[in-house]
C-alpha cells in the first residue's frame, strides 16, 4: 500500500534536523576537545522552546522555533562580548589553531557525513540508479546523439536527482516539444547535447512528449574498496558541480532557485516517499551544499570567521576588533534579510 505523501513529513523534518545537528555537533565536540566553555547548543534560532542544562558541563541544549539552522554559543565567541583575559576557557583566549579548528569543524563534519552516508549507501546498495541510458529508440532526435551507458546529469543546466521531482520525464513533458539541453557524462567526460522531444504513445496508449530513451534501472554493485573510493570522491565531485552552479548564478547564466526550511522539508518528503535511496541521495547532496555554503568567505558565516583567523595566523596579530565586529554585524544583518526573503518565497510557494 502506497503511503500518502504527508506520512513522510516527520522523516523529512528529522533529515533536516540531521543536517543541523551534524554541523553544530562538529563545532561542539571540537570546542569541547579544545577546552572551551560552551554556554548553549541550539537547534533553531530564537528563544528555547525545549531546553535542558547539563550538570556536568553547564551547557544548555535547546530546540528553538526558527528552523533556519542552529548555533553553538561559546564563551567569548561573540566579539562584542567582554571577556576576562584570565579565563582560559573563553574562545578568544585559546590558541588561534584551536579557534580555527573549532570554526572549521562545522563544515568539515557536513562533508564527513556525506562521505559516511555515501559509503553506507554504496556498500549496502551499490551506485544508485540515476538516469543511465540503456537504449535509444530510432526515429527520435536523441538517436545518434545519446549512446547506451550515457548518464544524464541535468536538463537545461538544472541538476537531476533520482527520485526527486521534477524528474526527467516531468521536465521533458513540460518542454512541450521545445529543444532541451541535456548535460551528460560519457566516458568520464561531461558534455551538453541539444535534443528535441516529440509526441509519442506510452505503453498505455497515452500521448506525451518523449525523447526516446529507455533507462537502466539496476544499481551497480561495488566491492568494499570501490565503495570506499567512490564515497571519498563523492563530495569532491559534488562540490565541483555546486561550485559551477553557483558561478553560473553569480555570472547571470543560471537562475537562482531559492528555498528555505519549508522547501527542504518538501524536497525531503518527496525524496523519501520515492524510497530510502533517493532520500539518502538528497541528504548526501545537501550535506555537501551546507558544508560548502558555510565555507564561503561571507561575514557571519564560518567562512567569514575563518578569513579573520587566517589573517591572524599569517600576520601573527589579531584583526582590529572594531573592524571585525562591524564586518560580522553587517553580515548578520544581510543574512537576516536574506532569510526573511527566502522565508517569504517558501511561504508563497507553499500557499500557491
Amino acid at each position: 500500500m502506497q503511503l500518502p505523501l504527508a506520512a513522510f513529513i516527520p522523516i523529512a523534518i528529522l533529515a533536516l534536523g540531521f543536517l543541523i545537528v551534524v554541523h553544530e555537533g562538529g563545532h561542539y565536540f571540537v570546542a569541547r576537545w579544545c577546552k572551551m566553555r560552551i554556554e548553549r547548543f541550539s537547534i533553531g534560532f530564537g528563544p528555547g522552546v525545549l531546553k535542558r542544562t547539563s550538570k556536568k558541563t553547564g551547557t544548555t541544549f535547546q530546540l528553538a522555533p526558527i528552523p533556519f539552522g542552529g548555533f553553538v554559543e561559546i564563551r567569548g565567541m561573540n566579539i562584542a562580548e567582554e571577556v576576562d583575559p584570565e579565563d582560559r576557557h573563553a574562545y578568544p583566549n585559546r590558541p588561534v589553531w584551536q579557534r580555527f579548528l573549532t570554526i572549521f569543524a562545522g563544515p568539515a563534519t557536513n562533508y564527513l557525513s556525506a562521505i559516511v552516508l555515501a559509503l553506507a549507501l554504496y556498500a549496502c546498495y551499490g551506485l544508485p540508479y540515476w538516469y543511465d541510458v540503456g537504449e535509444v529508440l530510432p526515429s527520435f532526435d536523441a538517436y545518434g546523439k545519446l549512446e547506451p551507458g550515457d548518464r544524464i546529469l541535468a536538463v537545461d543546466h538544472v541538476p537531476l536527482i533520482a527520485g526527486v521531482a521534477p524528474g526527467l520525464t516531468d521536465r521533458v513533458a513540460a518542454s512541450r516539444g521545445a529543444p532541451l539541453v541535456l548535460t551528460i557524462e560519457r566516458n568520464g567526460q561531461q558534455r551538453d547535447i541539444s535534443i528535441k522531444p516529440r509526441e509519442d504513445k506510452d505503453p498505455a496508449g497515452k500521448m506525451g512528449w518523449k525523447i526516446g530513451v529507455k533507462y537502466l534501472e539496476a544499481p551497480r554493485r561495488l566491492g568494499a574498496a570501490e565503495a570506499t573510493e567512490a564515497a571519498l570522491i563523492y563530495p569532491v565531485i559534488e562540490t565541483q558541480k555546486i561550485g559551477k552552479l553557483l558561478y553560473g548564478v553569480v555570472s547571470g547564466r543560471e537562475k537562482a532557485d531559492l528555498g528555505g526550511p519549508v522547501r527542504m522539508v518538501e524536497e525531503f518528503t518527496k525524496a523519501f516517499s520515492a524510497g530510502i535511496v533517493p532520500g539518502i541521495n538528497l541528504l548526501m547532496v545537501l550535506s555537501v551544499y551546507l558544508g560548502l555554503f558555510n565555507l564561503l568567505p561571507i561575514p557571519a558565516l564560518d567562512g567569514g570567521r575563518l578569513v579573520f583567523l587566517i589573517y591572524e595566523m599569517v600576520t601573527r596579530r589579531r584583526a582590529n576588533p572594531k573592524v571585525e565586529t562591524m564586518v560580522h554585524m553587517a553580515g548578520i544583518m544581510a543574512l537576516g534579510l536574506v532569510m526573511l526573503f527566502v522565508l517569504y518565497i517558501d511561504i508563497k510557494r507553499f500557499w500557491s
